[in-house]
């Protein structure tokens, strides 16, 4: 029997004191980097709907420019000017039309050279209020207002407002 013989008192681990301040310190650094992500996530899918709105708006006044500078006869109806109808002879002799109109949403256009038209969508997300997206002619030039309006989580909005001379009519 070894009665003389002191009993170890260091222990191992870590005190109550110190297994909380490193979850307080676990936690912070979890909070910013949970934050930093989000803030992040949130970024792009803002800048992608933005971007899908310029991209659209931006086709519909790249098909717009090409047709009305063609145009010999412009027509538009209603207040918003839609259906826009634009009719031209091309440099062969052969009569070409274009119409554009809005449905739902989608900014059509529908191309004809004698065969029957082709339509095709030319923009999405278009907004249908007369007062955001809509055509006037007068004085010889032809004017447009076109907002494409991108829903979502983080809708973004995008407007352009321009005028386009047609050529004179022959």
């Amino acid at each position: 029997m070894r009665w003389g013989r002191p009993v170890a008192s260091r222990q191992r681990g870590f005190t109550l004191v110190e297994a909380l301040v490193a979850m307080a310190i676990a936690s912070s650094i979890t909070g910013g980097i949970s934050s930093a992500i989000y803030q992040v996530f949130t970024s792009h899918v803002q800048s992608t709907a933005h971007m899908t709105a310029i991209k659209q708006v931006e086709n519909a006044i790249f098909w717009l420019s090409r047709d009305v500078q063609q145009a010999q006869v412009l027509d538009l109806g209603g207040a918003s000017g839609f259906p826009l109808n634009l009719t031209w002879v091309n440099w062969d002799g052969v009569v070409a039309q274009a119409t554009y109109t809005l449905v739902g949403d989608e900014l059509e256009r529908a191309y004809d050279t004698g065969g029957g038209p082709v339509t095709q969508v030319v923009a999405r997300n278009i907004d249908p209020d007369s007062a955001e997206t809509n055509f006037q002619f007068s004085d010889g030039v032809f004017a447009f207002k076109i907002t494409a309006s991108v829903g979502g989580s983080r809708p973004a909005l995008e407007s352009r407002v321009g005028e386009i001379m047609p050529r004179a009519a022959q």
